[in-house]
């Protein structure tokens, strides 16, 4: 049953509130501008970097590491999406940026991890599902922070995460936690049970819906009954402001997961 939202301990829910209205007008804007801009260069494209350092260096005992990650099918993107890129950098100056595609998402998991693991990733048919997959073991192996490519900041990520934190998920409005937004340090033990959980339903095929077999519904059922450190997504990172779908599948035919899922299986059938 969903829960009403509530602050998740946020110290000014109002200012954060107020922000976050303003950033949305601002996002919203930047995107009809945009849709002027590919209207005359529709071939325009900015390119993602893999990495990127620190704007600003600070010294912190936090156990999330200063690293925010990424993933998108391509990093030629289009200027809304750029721009969403370039917001959340100023929102967090103090993190460094690390970028992968998809080709590089293979290589990591293989250079990193054992035959096991990669072969069941390799399984995988859908893009996003492999995102989802490959999200938790980046993150398990060098921690930082997880955002999703049309996710945004709404609140300093330096304020967000205190110093002592060791993992921080999102909630939704439904209560549920959502995976769009992971902060978690390096060798996290509840991630290693999402893992663990992911390559169970990817090995035994429990579900042909991404959401249940690799996304945030593994993570409502293995933090069904846990204690985990949660705020509110409102108060925290949203989607969608910056950019949408029309934005971000404009190079790619096969769309978003949810219509790729009706046509092709999620797990590859031996």
């Amino acid at each position: 049953m969903a829960t009403k939202p509530n602050n998740y301990g946020v110290r000014y829910p109002t200012i954060v509130f107020f922000l976050r209205s303003v950033i949305k007008v601002i996002g919203n804007l930047s995107k009809l501008f945009s849709y002027v801009i590919h209207f005359f260069a529709p071939r325009l494209r900015l390119y993602l970097p893999s990495t990127s350092l620190p704007f600003l260096s600070k010294t912190s005992n936090s156990g999330v590491s200063k690293i925010i990650w990424q993933t998108n099918f391509t990093g030629r993107v289009t200027l809304p999406v750029y721009l969403n890129y370039l917001f959340n950098r100023c929102m967090a100056p103090s993190f460094a940026y690390r970028f992968m595609v998809t080709e590089d998402r293979d290589r990591f998991i293989k250079s990193n991890f054992d035959q096991t693991i990669y072969d069941t990733y390799t399984k995988i048919q859908i893009g996003a599902a492999q995102a989802d997959f490959w999200r938790l073991l980046v993150l398990y192996k060098y921690g930082g922070v997880y955002m999703d490519i049309d996710a945004h900041l709404v609140w300093p990520l330096s304020w967000i995460l205190k110093d002592a934190d060791k993992e921080l998920y999102l909630k939704i409005k439904t209560g549920e936690i959502s995976n769009y937004f992971i902060a978690s340090a390096p060798g996290n033990p509840n991630l290693l049970d999402v893992i663990n959980q992911v390559c169970h339903n990817i090995n035994h095929s429990t579900s042909t819906n991404v959401y249940d077999l690799t996304g945030p519904g593994v993570f409502n059922k293995v933090f069904k009954d846990r204690d985990v450190p949660t705020r509110y997504y409102l108060y925290t990172c949203n989607q969608g402001n910056f950019t949408n779908e029309y934005f971000q599948y404009i190079d790619k035919l096969q769309g978003k997961w949810t219509k790729e899922q009706q046509k092709v299986d999620v797990i590859r059938r031996d």
